[in-house]
């Protein structure tokens, strides 16, 4: 295993100043500590971002110079389903749009615990349907989403199946928390090597996203225990060095003994959501470049 320099420091920075999630029991500390992942970063040239309301749920346009306007990332962010907005993303998901030749829709939909769930699926599955109506095909779609954001997307993607909905062309989950029940090996043996999350984080999240209504065994919550079949061609990625290790390894198994097209990519001692990381180290380039050969391939 050779990581870069880049990686490498960024990774002591983290160690030296580390975000406490799990201590910040005021929900607004909490947001603000997340957006702040994604506050140090350089401006952008050549997009246009503009606000809109699909259908009731506030989204975000990202749209590249240059870029075909009938490709169309639907994404759904991470951060526990407690935190994150399209602002933060706008750079990884530009520099996404750029690698697959796309727009983007950013999704901003309701929080935990505000709103616990189905609100967030409520939302996706509002927002979607209106994508629908704006003139994109349903296979020039193709759904991503990191962490919480890529449970959401497969939630997503299994709730439009049931209902006989048009299913987009592709998915692409980065470190997706897929198994709420929180009870995979990884989430003890990984514990000290991911510098993001934290076993205690994710079941403080849990309880705030499932509220009273809802349990952890639900397809729907945790979409690592629903039936896959059907669904879109799926790209997987996530680091060998962070707790949901086991849970995306599992997703892909499971999804491709129900006869889904997977790829599934181990970042090697890659961190949680690690192309998020765009700006600061090449093994996330990397893998945004690997994001765009994927959609390609797939969304013609």
């Amino acid at each position: 295993m050779s990581l870069s320099q880049e990686f490498q420091n960024f990774i002591a920075q983290l160690r030296a100043n580390p975000v406490p999630f799990e201590q910040l029991t005021d929900i607004g500390e909490l947001r603000g500590a997340f957006n702040a992942l994604g506050s140090d970063l350089p401006p952008l040239l050549d997009v246009l971002f503009r606000q809109v309301d699909a259908a009731g749920v506030p989204a975000e346009w990202v749209d590249p110079a240059g870029s075909d306007p009938s490709r169309v990332i639907f994404y759904l962010h991470g951060g526990g389903y407690v935190a994150g907005d399209p602002i933060i993303y706008r750079n990884f998901v530009t520099a996404l749009c750029r690698a697959s030749d796309c727009r983007a829709l950013i999704v901003d939909y309701r929080l935990a615990p505000e709103s616990p769930f189905p609100a967030a699926l409520e939302d996706a599955q509002r927002s979607y349907a209106w994508l629908l109506t704006q003139g994109i095909s349903a296979d020039q779609i193709v759904i991503i989403g990191d962490s919480a954001g890529g449970g959401l997307a497969l939630s997503t993607l299994v709730s439009l199946r049931d209902s006989c909905q048009p299913l987009p062309g592709a998915a692409v989950l980065l470190s997706p928390w897929t198994d709420l029940t929180l009870e995979s090996e990884s989430h003890l043996t990984k514990v000290k090597d991911d510098p993001i999350i934290t076993h205690k984080f994710l079941d403080q999240s849990r309880q705030r996203y499932i509220g009273t209504g809802a349990s952890d065994t639900d397809a729907l919550v945790s979409p690592l225990h629903a039936d896959l079949t059907g669904l879109p061609p799926l790209l997987v990625l996530v680091g060998t060095a962070e707790v949901l290790l086991d849970d995306s390894t599992a997703l892909a198994h499971k999804a491709r003994e129900a006869g889904v097209d997977v790829d599934l990519i181990e970042g090697d001692g890659m961190i949680h959501t690690w192309p998020f990381f765009i700006d600061s180290f090449p093994e996330a380039e990397k893998a945004v470049q690997s994001i765009g050969t994927f959609i390609h391939s797939r969304i013609r």
